[in-house]
Parts: C-alpha cells; sequence; structure tokens
C-alpha cells in the first residue's frame, strides 16, 4: 500500500525554528513531526511513502534515510518545480501512486497531529464502496474553516462550505485521506485544490464519504496550535501509552522527557512539557508547557513556559521565558533576561529584556 505526505512550502507560520530545517523535520514530541505519520502509516501496511515537496528535497532525503532502514519502508521524493496547491501534486506523483494492485492509497497533510485511526479508515473505506474517503473532525468555531456537510448515519459527503457565515455543521477536513487510484483521472496536472475541486466533483457524483475522527486533532503549522497540540499529544499518550511518559517527585501532569536528558535537583516539570535528547536543565528550573529540543541548556532557577526552545540554545540563570516566545536554533539568553513573546532567529545572543512579542533579527 502506498501513502503521499503534501509536505508543501517553505514552513513560514513556525519560523524561526524552519530557519534551520524543512517543517517536517521540527521535533513534535521529541520527533520530527513527520515520522509520527510515517511510523503510523507502516503500522497499517503501508510499505512505500512519497512526499510531494517543492524545498529542501535532499535534506529531508539524507535525513529520512536513516528512518528507511530502521521502519523498513521505502520514502521517495516528488518534487514541485512550482507549487501545485494539494491536488497538482497527487498528478505529479501519480506514477509513484499507481502499482496496478487498484489499492486505495493514502493522502496526509503533513502539518497535521492525531491518532492516526488508519486502520478504522481501510475498513470504514472498503465498507462503503465509494470511490474516496475523508476524515473530518468536529471543532467549536466552524466559521474559520471548511465545514463538510454530511449524512449522519452513512457518513454520505453532499457538499463543502468554505468559511461559513451561517452555521451548516461543525464537522471540518482533517487532512487525512483515503482515495481509489481512479481519483487521479479527476485531476490535472495543474496547480489545483483538492478541496475546492476534486472532492465536490466526487461528492457530485455521490462517491465521497466522510470518516469522524476519534480522539484529538491539531494543525501544528503555528506556534500556538503547536503547544496546543503537545497538550493534545500528552493526553492521548497517558490514555494509550502511560510507560511512555517521565514520572517523579519533580513532575507534574503529562512529561516527556528523553532518557539521554539530564535534570537537575528541585526542579518542577510539568505540566505539558517535551524535553529533548541531550537537553541539561539546572537545579531549581521551572518548566511547563514548553518544549526543549535537541541540545538545549537551561540554566538554574531559569522558568519557562508555552514556549518553544529550539536546538542547541542555551537560557540564562533566572532568566524568565514566556508568553510564546520562540527560540531559534543555537540561541544565548544571558542570565535573569526577561522574554514576554520574543521571536528569536538563530545564532543571537540576547543580552537585554524583550517586554512585548517582538521579532529580534
Amino acid at each position: 500500500m502506498k501513502a503521499l505526505i503534501l509536505v508543501g512550502g517553505f514552513g513560514t507560520r513556525l519560523r524561526p525554528l524552519t530557519l534551520s530545517f524543512p517543517k517536517p523535520l521540527v521535533d513534535f514530541a521529541n520527533k520530527p513531526m513527520i515520522l509520527h505519520q510515517i511510523e503510523a502509516l507502516k503500522a497499517v501496511g503501508v510499505d512505500e511513502v512519497v512526499l510531494a515537496i517543492n524545498y529542501q528535497p535532499e535534506v529531508m532525503l539524507n535525513f529520512l534515510k536513516d528512518f528507511e532502514a530502521k521502519l523498513e519502508i521505502k520514502i521517495t521524493c516528488s518534487q514541485e518545480t512550482e507549487p501545485m496547491g494539494t491536488a497538482g501534486p497527487l498528478a505529479l506523483a501519480r506514477d509513484k501512486l499507481i502499482d496496478g494492485s487498484g489499492e486505495p492509497f493514502f493522502v496526509l497533510n503533513s502539518d497535521v497531529i492525531s491518532e492516526y485511526p488508519l486502520k478504522e479508515m481501510i475498513q470504514f473505506h472498503k465498507a462503503h464502496g465509494g470511490e474516496a474517503s475523508i476524515m473530518v473532525t468536529k471543532v467549536d468555531e466552524p466559521s474559520k474553516y471548511g465545514v463538510v456537510v454530511m449524512e449522519e448515519t452513512t457518513g454520505k459527503v453532499e457538499k463543502f462550505v468554505e468559511k461559513p457565515k451561517l452555521y451548516v455543521g461543525n464537522k471540518i477536513n482533517a487532512g487525512i485521506y483515503l482515495l481509489n487510484p481512479s481519483v487521479l483521472d479527476k485531476i490535472e496536472l495543474r496547480p489545483t485544490s483538492i478541496e475546492k475541486e476534486t472532492f465536490p466533483k466526487i461528492a457530485a457524483a455521490q462517491g465521497l464519504y466522510a470518516m469522524v475522527l476519534p480522539g484529538f486533532w491539531m494543525d501544528i503549522g503555528q506556534p500556538r496550535d503547536y503547544i496546543t497540540g503537545l497538550r493534545l499529544y500528552l493526553d492521548s499518550l497517558r490514555k494509550k501509552s502511560p510507560a511512555k511518559l517521565t514520572t517523579g517527585a519533580h513532575i507534574v501532569g503529562n512529561v516527556l522527557v528523553d532518557e539521554t536528558a539530564k535534570i537537575g535537583e528541585g526542579c518542577l516539570i510539568g505540566p505539558d512539557v517535551a524535553i529533548g535528547p541531550g537537553c541539561i536543565v539546572e537545579s531549581g528550573v521551572r518548566l511547563s508547557r514548553c518544549t526543549v529540543m535537541r541540545g538545549v541548556r537551561i540554566k538554574k532557577h531559569a522558568c519557562i513556559s508555552s514556549s518553544i526552545i529550539g536546538w542547541h540554545s542555551t537560557v540564562g540563570q533566572w532568566a524568565r521565558i514566556e508568553n510564546m516566545t520562540i527560540l531559534g536554533e543555537d540561541v544565548h539568553v544571558g542570565d535573569e533576561i526577561y522574554s514576554n513573546g520574543g521571536v528569536v532567529l538563530p545564532h543571537k545572543e540576547i543580552k537585554s529584556n524583550i517586554l512585548k512579542p517582538e521579532i529580534v533579527m
């Protein structure tokens, strides 16, 4: 079975982290975002993953070489020379996706994190016999999204309504699809949208079905949603495999600490914290609702909340980092510095307070 992951563009919403790595390689809960998806696909029998990408394919492929061997899965790239939207990449990768078996293939949006109930999706797809299945998720504010209007009992999709002014439903496209190869015949090789052009055609022909996603869902393509996504992911881990979470006297709530990280005396860590490989957290540090990436050093009595600390950065003694501060790779924050929502580009040294949210070049 095959799968296509829509990797797309430059990840501008997640800068400054994406200035160092392509977005799918940015760590989420201590492993690259895209690896969560590749592992889930492998678990349901996918043996080849095609990455639809328009930037830095060499970086991606070199990085994923190790995982190819570890997971025993083939990973290839289909490179766009111009942005092709969300359907164009399927036409471009057509030869890689069709193997003559007639089996359906998965399409995933690389920003989406969830419990990936792909096995249930395969069963759902076989049961309804239509041409395409999409995953939908319930949201509180449907007006920000494209809403999927569907029959509750069968899941048959009636129509899509883009950012509705009036309430038509609360289920939105979750960016996970299972499509028969015949869907590729409906997509021209040009920049085109699967949501706006391809799916409405299939729905009009009564061939599109939607399955409501069990569990959590988040598009983690921007910092605030990334932090929320981490909370939901760790919650889900607590229910499904609690042994993976870290426990101890200094831990509050759900916390994930890599086994190679070192944590000092008298720290208070959690809730909703991920600490990556090789990190050093000195004594008396307070961490909550944050991600600390590989190789970071946090010095004594620093306090970090609702922030992302990029690879190999340093946070000084008694520093206070909060309110969606994002430190890029190799940023060094001095002792006793306060950052209120600073977004700091890679390789910078911060010697004065950041009193209001701003970008530090």
